[in-house]
């Protein structure tokens, strides 16, 4: 049995043009490249942020909810504590809704950004 040793080929270093799944090239090497990547990195960035600070803000209500609300935690339905209730029933279809909000609105950032990067 012989050895083969597997290298990679010896190439100059080229850039790569990163490719969506949705198609299209991104033209990193010229000036409006840049100014495109750029734009929808900071879109993306600002949308990731408006959706965590809104969600850290409900949840921050609940939590002034059940310190300030009177007799909220004392209360029991069907056996169960109402701040577990709303916890289980309020708070994770918020954080559901937070989730589809945001890929909806990434997704259209993308497809706006594909928009003026593809050729027409």
């Amino acid at each position: 049995m012989t050895r083969v040793r597997v290298t990679a080929p010896r190439q100059s270093a080229k850039p790569v043009p990163l490719r969506f799944p949705y198609g299209g090239e991104v033209p990193e090497d010229s000036d409006v490249g840049r100014v495109f990547v750029r734009s929808l990195i900071r879109s993306q960035l600002r949308l990731a942020l408006v959706v965590a600070c809104g969600f850290l803000l409900i949840l921050a209500a609940f939590a002034m909810l059940l310190v300030f609300g009177p007799g909220v935690a004392e209360t029991r339905i069907l056996g169960i504590p109402l701040d577990w209730l709303l916890l289980g029933l309020g708070i994770y279809p918020v954080i559901g809704l937070s989730a589809w909000l945001y890929n909806r609105a990434a997704a259209r950032n993308e497809a706006r950004y594909r928009d003026l990067v593809e050729d027409k």
